[in-house]
């Protein structure tokens, strides 16, 4: 717990409270929507990461349902091919779950932060160089109490929760993909998808209506800014699709005319 405090709870708690001081108003929302967007920014590389892997690993579904066929009865050789695979294309099978397993630790360490920050308590972990403000104040743009739960801001971070969801469903393989053989993962995939696209937006707001406002305002800020990045991920790999020219194919070869003698 000791470790968990050092590395995460106290420098995300100094850090809020360190924008509370510096930004003029002193306002805590804004601080938070502060504090989200620099953690946004340490952990791109590894949501770039994650969602370039998992848009790699649908396009490799049919190959992958093929090594299974191939080796349906040698378990050892079909993970060895599987690994192959995995290396020639450059993909790991984790890299899409490692943003998420990043984000639950940092999500719990949050949620000390404003259950404590925002009530004006933990000031003796602040550091030499971050003023103790004494009190915060909870409000945010004058109208929304940031201490306690927030049904608007839990109602719009599932918004943005379906928003997100969406759009990955949206960039799935085409159908006729998914309905060649070997390609039966490509539906699992589909299905698993449109699922999360209803489900993840409602435990959202169940959950974030019983958390305190300031929480459900983070999750809402970087739900937007996730979508903003997917966005800028889909649409360049769209331009490169559009940018290669297709292959012409080769005209066939003409007999030879025979030969006068």
């Amino acid at each position: 717990m000791e470790i968990f405090n050092t590395i995460l709870y106290e420098p995300i708690f100094n850090l809020l409270v360190w924008f509370y001081n510096v930004i003029p108003g002193q306002d805590i929302g804004v601080a938070i929507i502060v504090l989200t967007v620099i953690i946004k920014l340490i952990l791109f590389p590894f949501t770039a990461k994650g969602l370039k892997s998992q848009r790699a690993l649908a396009t490799l579904q049919p190959k992958i349902e093929e090594i299974k066929n191939k080796y349906k009865d040698k378990k050892e050789e079909q993970a060895k091919a599987m690994m192959e695979l995995y290396s020639k294309e450059k993909v790991s099978p984790f890299s899409s779950c490692l943003p998420l397993l990043i984000q639950l630790p940092i999500l719990f360490a949050l949620y000390r932060v404003m259950r404590d920050g925002l009530r004006s308590e933990g000031f003796d972990n602040l550091y030499s160089w971050v003023a103790n403000p004494g009190t915060i104040d909870p409000m945010f743009i004058g109208v929304l109490d940031l201490a306690v739960p927030s049904i608007f801001l839990a109602i719009l971070a599932g918004a943005v929760q379906f928003w997100q969801a969406k759009m990955m469903t949206a960039n799935q393989p085409p159908k006729n993909l998914r309905k060649k053989k070997g390609a039966r993962d490509e539906n699992l995939m589909a299905t698993m998808n449109k699922q999360m696209v209803y489900f993840m937006p409602i435990m959202t707001v169940v959950i974030g209506a019983t958390l305190p406002g300031g929480l459900a305002l983070y999750w809402l800020v970087n739900n937007i800014l996730t979508v903003g990045q997917q966005y800028v991920a889909f649409r360049k790999k769209n331009e490169q699709k559009v940018e290669q020219p297709e292959q012409p194919t080769p005209p066939a070869p003409t007999p030879a005319e025979p030969s006068q003698q």
